[in-house]
C-alpha cells in the first residue's frame, strides 16, 4: 500500500463530508507538506486523465472527491430513476442500521457495513426515509442521521417505540444487523397483528 493510496482511500471513504488536512495528518502520520503534495498529485492525475470521472474539491482545508461536471447528467439519473423502485437490499441494510442505532453518522454506518454507504444514505434522504439531525461533536463534525416521520408512515408505525424487536437483542453485532433481519422483524410483526385480527399499513 503506497502513501498515495492511503490518502486517496481516506478521501473516498469520507464521502460528501470530506476530510480535513488535520484528519489526514492524524490518521496517516504523514507530515502536512507531504500530504499537500499528494493531494496536488491526485488533482493533477484526475485532471490529466480524460477517462477519469473524478475531481478533487477543497474548501476550508477540507478535501472531498466528486464527479466532474460533465458527468452530472448520468449521476442525476442514478439518484432520480430508482425513487419509484422498491428498496434494494443495500438500502434496507443501511435503513436498518440507522433505524436501530440512530442518531448515527454515515461513517459509523460504513464501519458497521464494512463498505462505503454514501450513495445509499443520499438515496434514503431523497426518498425522505431518513434526515439529517445535527452534527457529531467530533473532527469534521459529520452529520447525524435519523429516521423521518415518513419512515413511520412507510412502515405503518405510530412511533419509534413500535419498531419490532430484533430477536429480543439489545445489542447486535454488525453481522447480525442486516436488511434481511429488518424485514424479517417487520414480517413477524405483521403476522402477529394478523393473528390478533389487526392490520398494518406497509408498502415496504
Amino acid at each position: 500500500m503506497t502513501n498515495l493510496q492511503q490518502i486517496e482511500s481516506l478521501l473516498f471513504i469520507s464521502g460528501d463530508e470530506g476530510v480535513t488536512l488535520t484528519d489526514l495528518e492524524n490518521i496517516t502520520g504523514f507530515m502536512r507538506p507531504a500530504i499537500t503534495l499528494m493531494l496536488e498529485k491526485l488533482t493533477d492525475k484526475y485532471q490529466a486523465d480524460p477517462d477519469c470521472a473524478l475531481t478533487l474539491l477543497t474548501s476550508d482545508q477540507t478535501y472531498r472527491l466528486a464527479t466532474k461536471k460533465e458527468i452530472a447528467p448520468v449521476v442525476k439519473r442514478y439518484f432520480e430513476v430508482p425513487l419509484t423502485a422498491p428498496l434494494s437490499q443495500a438500502l434496507l441494510e443501511v435503513l436498518a442500521i440507522i433505524a436501530y442505532r440512530q442518531p448515527i453518522t454515515r461513517l459509523e454506518v460504513d464501519d458497521i457495513r464494512g463498505v462505503q454507504s454514501s450513495a445509499s444514505v443520499q438515496k434514503l434522504v431523497l426518498r425522505n426515509l431518513i434526515e439529517e439531525k445535527g452534527r457529531l461533536n467530533a473532527p469534521g463534525r459529520p452529520f447525524l442521521y435519523v429516521t423521518s416521520s415518513y419512515f413511520l408512515n412507510y412502515f405503518g408505525l405510530t412511533d419509534l417505540s413500535k419498531l419490532p424487536p430484533l430477536e429480543q437483542q439489545t445489542e447486535l453485532t454488525p453481522e447480525e444487523l442486516t436488511g434481511d433481519l429488518f424485514l424479517q422483524a417487520f414480517e413477524n410483526r405483521k403476522r402477529e397483528e394478523k393473528n390478533d385480527g389487526t392490520t398494518t399499513k406497509s408498502d415496504g
